[in-house]
């Protein structure tokens, strides 16, 4: 029967192991030394990322906090500018209250010169050029209205507002049937009407008033006066007397801002006979011119020819020249006509209204 053998290998020396086993221990160590350094080497270069990473969040603490800064920025830099235009809006409104408060009590003359005097440091002011030429539709000058009103328009939509009324009343061509007044001072009709006051033989049937384009004189003024008389009565045209007197407006407080003018003043008939025989109105002109750098006829003068139009005399009177201080300073303020027949007061026309308030006629008898 066979036998079975074992192989046996020999052990091993007792040296050789622990000396294998120093070895491993040694390699142990040896990466466990590695993986120390190379994690200490990780470590700081993670350390260092990581606050890259929150480096923002300061920024963004910052950019937080920020907005409370900028008000301060903003407040410092509107300041400079806010207050000017706030004392032009206040200036514009005082002013544009007191020529409110000037026309409700009927002294267009001081609320005029107001105007002027604040166009003439802020000429595209288009409110104050508005309420002057509101202000000479209500007196009835309708050319001078007319060239404020282009005045606007040539500041274009800028002036808001302004520019479309201005553009509407342009358009319109300022009708005197459209043009506002106020109810202390009513306009003088415009239009031919044939209505003769009460108990009166004569009356005023129409007053038209035009600006003449003249390079010579500053204003050159026409005035067509049509005078009509009662169709069931005779008249005898030598008793007959018509009035014209001109007045100017001056910088000077009231009441001594409106006087008898100074400029050059004539008349001349445009009807033929001019002695009522019929019913045909009779048509006086009168003209007022102003001219450029020249002497200008006397107040007394003027007085004197204003009272002397009479229908029996032909032809053209003129004032006698004289120099008059202050006659650079004077503009043109608006008329007064009267008619009287056998020294009675038949009718009376103004413009502005007030004149007859601050220039009574002398002849109490009227009808």
């Amino acid at each position: 029967m066979p036998a079975l053998t074992f192989y046996s290998p020999p052990r091993a020396d007792r040296s050789f192991t622990i000396g294998l086993g120093v070895v491993i221990v040694l390699a142990a160590a040896e990466l466990c030394s590695f993986g120390l350094f190379y994690a200490s080497k990780i470590r700081p270069a993670h350390a260092a990322a990581a606050p890259a990473k929150a480096a923002p969040a300061p920024a963004a603490v910052a950019s937080r906090a920020t907005p409370a800064a900028p008000p301060p920025v903003a407040q410092a830099s509107a300041n400079p500018v806010s207050p000017p235009s706030t004392s032009v809006l206040s200036t514009s409104d005082r002013l544009l209250k007191e020529v409110a408060a000037l026309r409700e009590r009927g002294d267009t003359t001081t609320a005029l010169a107001r105007l002027q005097q604040a166009s003439e440091k802020d000429p595209k002011n288009a409110q104050v050029l508005a309420e002057m030429a509101t202000i000479y539709e209500s007196i009835l000058n309708f050319d001078r209205s007319n060239e404020t009103w282009r005045r606007i328009q040539e500041i274009g939509p800028a002036a808001g507002a302004s520019y479309e009324l201005a553009v509407a009343k342009l358009k319109s061509g300022v009708a005197a049937a459209t043009a506002p007044t106020s109810p202390e001072q009513p306009a003088a009709p415009s239009t031919p009407t044939d209505a003769i006051p009460n108990g009166a033989v004569l009356g005023i049937s129409d007053i038209s008033e035009t600006e003449n384009p003249d390079p010579d004189a500053e204003t050159d003024l026409l005035l067509k006066i049509s005078v009509k008389r009662r169709a069931d009565v005779v008249i005898d045209h030598t008793k007959v007397k018509i009035q014209v007197y001109f007045y100017d407006s001056l910088p000077e407080p009231p009441p001594n801002n409106i006087k008898l003018t100074d400029a050059d003043v004539s008349y001349e008939w445009l009807t033929p006979n001019h002695d009522w025989a019929d019913t045909n109105t009779e048509i006086l002109a009168v003209t007022y011119v102003r001219p450029k750098n020249k002497a200008l006829s006397s107040e007394a003068a003027l007085a004197a020819a204003a009272a002397g139009i009479n229908p029996t005399k032909k032809g053209k009177l003129a004032a006698k020249p004289g120099p008059v201080p202050d006659s650079s300073q004077r503009k043109y303020l608006g008329y007064i006509v009267r008619i009287s027949y056998n020294d009675q007061l038949q009718d009376q026309r103004a413009v502005p209204t007030k004149l007859l308030t601050l220039f009574p006629s002398s002849n109490t008898n009227s009808p």
